[in-house]
C-alpha cells in the first residue's frame, strides 16, 4: 500500500503541487492513500482525481482576497522582503462582530466548494482510494483524521477548510460542540497515521528545508512577532512528527521517501503571491525531477 503525505505550509503548497505532479505524471506513482494537513488537504482530492492542471491553476492564481473574507493584516515590501502590519480597522470590525479571531477565511471555504464539485467528490467516494484530512480539535485537545468515506459533500468540504484555518489569523470553527482549527497545530506531517493505516511505502512532501537555513529579521510589530512565534512552534511540531514517523516506519518495515524544499521559500506562508506561487510550483516539479535523476544515477558497484 502506497501513500502520499503532504505537510502544512500555506502558500508553499504550490511547491508540493509541483513535486506531486512529477511523481504522478512522470514517475507514474499511484497511491492508495492521500493524507494531507492544511494546504496539503487542499491538494490531495484533486491529486487523487488526477486533475493536476486544475489544482495548479488554482494555486497559481489565488491572492489574499481568494482566502480571506476579512484579512487582519496589511502587506508591505521593505528591502525586498514582504512584511506584515496590523489592519486595525479589519481586526476591530471582526471583534465588533463577536469573532474570536483577528481575521476570517470564509472566502477559502467558498473557493474549496467552487473547486471541488459534487461529481468529483462522488467519484472519489466511490473509488478505492482513501482521502484523509487532518484537523485539530482544540476542545478535546486531540488531532482527528477525517476520511472522505465518512462524510457527505458539504461536511467534507468544511473539514478541508477547517484543516487550513491558521488561527488566530483565520476562522475558528465550532462543529459538533467542539472548536476546530488548522491540523498543523497538532500534526504537520502525518506520516505515523499513514503507516498506521497500512502504508508500506510513503512519499512525504515537507514544506520546509531539511536543515534550518533561516535567520529571521527582527519583529516589527505584534502581528509580525506572533507569526514568527507560530512558525517557530510549527517547525518544532514538524520535526517531532518526522522523527516519530521515521521511528514508526522502522518498526513496520515501511519505506519513506522525503521531499523537502531545497531553499527557504518564504518566512510568511500567509502571503499569497501569484507570481511566487507559480515559480514555486515549477521549482517543486524541477526539484523532484533532479532528485530522482540523481538517485537513478547512483548504481551499485560491480566487482
Amino acid at each position: 500500500m502506497r501513500a502520499l503525505v503532504i505537510s502544512g505550509g500555506g502558500s508553499k503548497g504550490a511547491f508540493a503541487g509541483g513535486v506531486a505532479q512529477y511523481l504522478m505524471q512522470e514517475l507514474h506513482h499511484t497511491y492508495d492513500l492521500f493524507l494531507g494537513t492544511s494546504t496539503g488537504s487542499l491538494l490531495i482530492s484533486h491529486l487523487a482525481l488526477q486533475k493536476i492542471d486544475k489544482i495548479k491553476q488554482v494555486y497559481t492564481s489565488v491572492n489574499q482576497d481568494s482566502i480571506f473574507s476579512n484579512c487582519p493584516f496589511t502587506i508591505q515590501k521593505k528591502y525586498g522582503v514582504n512584511t506584515i502590519g496590523i489592519d486595525h480597522w479589519n481586526v476591530l470590525k471582526n471583534f465588533y462582530k463577536g469573532a474570536k479571531t483577528f481575521g476570517e477565511s470564509h472566502n477559502l471555504h467558498e473557493l474549496i466548494k467552487n473547486t471541488l464539485t459534487r461529481e468529483e467528490f462522488n467519484d472519489l467516494k466511490q473509488g478505492p482510494m482513501e482521502i484523509i484530512v487532518t484537523v485539530s480539535n482544540l476542545s478535546m485537545n486531540q488531532v482527528e483524521y477525517k476520511n472522505i468515506n465518512d462524510y457527505d459533500y458539504e461536511e467534507f468540504c468544511e473539514w478541508i477548510w477547517i484543516s487550513c484555518n491558521y488561527t488566530p489569523f483565520m476562522s475558528l470553527v465550532r462543529k459538533n460542540g467542539c472548536e476546530y482549527a488548522d491540523g498543523g497545530l497538532g500534526n504537520m506531517v502525518p506520516i505515523e497515521e499513514a503507516i498506521k493505516r497500512g502504508a508500506t511505502g510513503v512519499d512525504v512532501i515537507v514544506l520546509q528545508t531539511e536543515v534550518s537555513h533561516l535567520n529571521r529579521l527582527p519583529s516589527r510589530n505584534p502581528f509580525s512577532l506572533m507569526t514568527t512565534m507560530f512558525e517557530f512552534m510549527l517547525d518544532r511540531i514538524e520535526h517531532q512528527n518526522i522523527r516519530i514517523g521515521k521511528y514508526v516506519a522502522n518498526h513496520n518495515d515501511a519505506i519513506i521517501n522525503f521531499y523537502y524544499t531545497p531553499t527557504v521559500l518564504t518566512t510568511n506562508s500567509l502571503i499569497f503571491d501569484q507570481e511566487k506561487m507559480t515559480a514555486w510550483w515549477e521549482s517543486g516539479f524541477n526539484f523532484a525531477k533532479f532528485k530522482n535523476t540523481e538517485l537513478n544515477q547512483i548504481k551499485p558497484e560491480v566487482e
